[in-house]
């Protein structure tokens, strides 16, 4: 009796570890390929060894929890991946950090307070995390954030001054409709403006008669004196794959006033890409990394990188490419770890396709037709 208890238990202990990786791990039909050369040290000149400023846009980046759920799939997540924030940028690392300057839309707030504006009682979501995981930010080579989307008030004031506090100590650069982040790579000066544009079309704003009078009057300022300048928006219709006549608009008007880059979002959804007068106006990257769902009606993104040669602190466009992603690794469930599609992968046709068959509209007269998914 004794041998048998004895070679049962000891069947057990062998079953045990694989049945915890069974239900712990991604099955690998889930797991999707890297992109190929993307690891490993930053390219930082070309053949003639002038360098590369290489510069990665994303969507939305939520992290953190729904105030107004008692379902807190973010902080199981965490305890899943022992606290460790990083867990979201597995799959997202290596491309971020061989680039020079990443710009993300932050969508949530860097505090601890509980505090709900009267604005926002009724609001079903409201996200929040603890500022000390400003670290996701810093330690995945994430520079710089856009501070202009509709969440990133849901604490209010003291959330919203938190959130800029946190970004301040830990060095990553922010933006708002009140304060340009600058980014300097080879004596070259990126600027970054951003806007909430949602249902402030044509209304007076900060002493301008008009929101697209101020948004006009800042990019011309900045256009002065620096030879990048990058804007964001938050825009358009929720779950929407076309732009609206207001974003075409403004989107044009952003470079007519020295935009040299245009980028979108709040749609949750992708959008297609203008190429204006020689600048790209990417009208939704999607979503990014993005907890306020753990499943989401389309999972499907991309992620936007342009790369110009710096020669005698002047840039000079050289190539674009998109990075579809998943935002998640799994199929099935959103584990809120962005995870690009391989170039040759049926997933990434699909989402280029998606883009394409959205740029066939008579109003998008600049459509992007051709969308790269590798350098030159």
């Amino acid at each position: 009796m004794l041998r048998r208890l004895f070679a049962l238990l000891l069947v057990l202990l062998l079953a045990c570890p694989l049945a915890f990786a069974e239900e712990d791990d991604i099955e690998i039909e889930d797991i999707l390929e890297y992109l190929p050369a993307e690891s490993g040290p930053k390219l930082t000149v070309d053949s003639d060894g002038v360098p590369i400023m290489t510069i990665t846009c994303t969507g939305d980046f939520t992290i953190g929890d729904n105030a107004k759920s008692s379902k807190k799939i973010f902080a199981r997540a965490l305890e899943d991946h022992e606290g460790s924030v990083n867990f979201t940028m597995k799959n997202m690392k290596d491309i971020l950090s061989s680039d020079e300057l990443t710009l993300v839309n932050f969508e949530g707030t860097l505090t601890d307070t509980t505090y709900v504006p009267s604005n926002k009682k009724n609001n079903d979501f409201l996200f929040s995390i603890s500022p000390s995981y400003v670290s996701v930010l810093t330690e995945n080579s994430i520079e710089a954030v856009s501070l202009e989307n509709n969440h990133v008030m849901d604490h209010g004031d003291e959330g919203y001054d938190d959130t800029k506090n946190a970004l301040d100590e830990a060095g990553v650069i922010w933006s708002n409709s009140g304060h340009m982040g600058v980014f300097e790579f080879q004596g070259v000066k990126v600027a970054m403006l951003s806007y909430l544009c949602i249902d402030r079309y044509g209304k007076p704003f900060g002493g301008y008669d008009t929101f697209e009078e101020k948004v006009c009057a800042d990019i011309a300022e900045a256009d002065k004196y620096y030879p990048l300048v990058i804007v964001s928006f938050h825009w358009g219709v929720e779950k929407d794959y076309s732009p609206t006549d207001n974003q075409i608009r403004l989107g044009r008007m952003a470079v007519d006033s020295g935009a040299d880059l245009v980028i979108g979002h709040h749609s949750h959804r992708i959008q297609p890409i203008e190429y204006y007068k020689g600048v790209y106006i990417c009208y939704s990257l999607g979503n990014f990394c993005f907890s306020g769902n753990s499943k989401p009606d389309d999972m499907s993104s991309i992620v936007f990188q342009i790369r110009y040669r710096v020669k005698d602190n002047v840039p000079t466009y050289l190539d674009f490419r998109i990075i579809p992603i998943r935002i998640s690794s799994r199929k099935d469930v959103n584990d809120f770890m962005p995870t690009p599609f391989a170039p040759e992968s049926t997933e990434a046709t699909f989402i280029v396709n998606v883009l394409k068959d959205r740029s066939n509209t008579k109003k998008l007269d600049y459509a992007v037709m051709d969308y790269p998914l590798t350098f030159n």
